[in-house]
């Protein structure tokens, strides 16, 4: 198997991220927006096709993110921070799958 489909980032807060070293992802600790924007940047120009971004820094720097997420060759994930969920991830997969199928299939529904 290509080890470069293996290889993985992590942006955030450094608290919640450093696990993903321990699993040999490339951590980049990002507090402001620029920060965050420039590790999303770095990890893709390096090839990176797996990016997992605590919600908080996703949503300090959205546009960066939103750039990153309509590239075929990088997914980025957004992920809980230290304190937890605040509903983005799940937004954001809840609208990328009405985008994908055209549907709601996550809607619950009594």
């Amino acid at each position: 198997m290509d080890d470069k489909l293996l290889r993985m980032g992590a942006v955030g807060e450094e608290d919640a991220i450093l696990a993903f070293k321990a699993i040999g992802a490339q951590v980049m600790p990002a507090t402001t927006p620029d920060q965050v924007a420039s590790a999303l940047h770095r990890l893709t120009r390096e090839g990176i096709p797996l990016v997992f971004i605590t919600e908080a820094a996703a949503r300090m720097a959205q546009e960066a993110v939103s750039r990153y997420e309509q590239a075929l060759e990088t997914a980025v994930i957004p992920i809980p921070g230290i304190r937890g969920s605040d509903g983005y991830g799940a937004a954001k997969l809840r609208e990328t799958l009405i985008k994908a199928i055209g549907a709601d299939i996550l809607n619950k529904q009594d």
